[in-house]
């Protein structure tokens, strides 16, 4: 019937509509579309440089990197060592990751499931640590790592990295497992279950998206971490890629080459692994914004 209608209008009236609705159609793609272009464009113009500078030689300045050289990468992955640093950032982060994911699914679990006196104060407890810089714990820290033996070990970026990554963690995977109904579990329950086997069958399987966006968070803070690796770790081959990178930067001078070069490797893992997880963290942020 509503065809039909549409269909007995008059033609100019149809006519007169579709103009209308083009320059409708037209100011909100200019509204929608010249802003992200506007912003795209002003994010990826550091990449370009960046990549520009790694692949041009030495001493040219030409807006195109042209002829192509891969110099500044052999000159960083082996005579700065960039191997190693490499190495040392994949260990701190694929650690802080695990240990982090699995605190937090613990925390979370009790936050989202159990009611106890003093939850909602250590939940502010928890909000007001993100106010606190990471320089304020630097000695502290120092102080602790150094009575454990652990200064110039990864350990200690594992250890500094994880207990900074728990807190927000905490309170995201909290969001996650209060997303998923209870009566879900309550019935895996009733059928004969114990909590923990109901919780490994029933509920973890549904909570892949906040672990990866609960993972991914804490990788991507532990790799770009620099202040930590920078005052608990003084020996080189324990050095991460932050900090390999900043001793490419001399008193005088600076070989940009070597350090755009640096920058493109550092950033491919991080690329990769959003191009990977970036649907499951999506969803997985939604879920874990539901409020526990």
């Amino acid at each position: 019937m509503a065809t039909e209608v549409i269909a007995r209008r008059p033609a100019h009236a149809r006519a007169g509509a579709a103009p209308g609705s083009r320059r409708k159609d037209r100011g909100r793609v200019l509204r929608l579309y010249v802003p992200l272009v506007l912003y795209l464009v002003f994010t990826l113009i550091p990449f370009y440089w960046m990549i520009v500078f790694a692949l041009r030689p030495t001493g040219s300045t030409a807006p195109v990197p042209w002829p192509i050289t891969f110099e500044h990468f052999d000159t960083v992955w082996n005579d700065i060592g960039y191997a190693v640093f490499f190495k040392n950032s994949v260990i701190v982060g694929v650690l802080s990751l695990f240990f982090t994911t699995v605190v937090a699914l613990m925390g979370g679990y009790a936050l989202a499931r159990f009611r106890f006196r003093g939850r909602t104060f250590f939940m502010i407890a928890l909000l007001c640590t993100q106010f606190i810089p990471g320089a304020m714990m630097l000695i502290p820290l120092f102080t602790i790592f150094r009575g454990l033996g652990l200064i110039n070990s990864l350990w200690s970026l594992v250890v500094a990295d994880t207990v900074f990554n728990l807190p927000l963690s905490i309170i995201l995977m909290s969001g996650f497992i209060t997303a998923v109904p209870f009566q879900v579990e309550e019935a895996a329950l009733v059928d004969g279950c114990t909590r923990t086997r109901a919780f490994f069958a029933v509920v973890l399987p549904q909570l892949r998206p906040g672990l990866i966006a609960v993972g991914s968070f804490a990788f991507i803070h532990t790799w770009n971490n620099f202040l930590f690796a920078l005052m608990f770790i003084s020996r080189q081959d324990n050095f991460t890629i932050p900090v390999g990178l900043s001793y490419t930067i001399g008193e005088y001078s600076a070989d940009f080459g070597a350090l755009a070069a640096g920058g493109v490797v550092a950033a491919i893992p991080v690329v990769c692994v959003f191009a990977v997880i970036q649907r499951y963290l999506v969803s997985g942020i939604s879920a874990g914004a539901v409020k526990g």
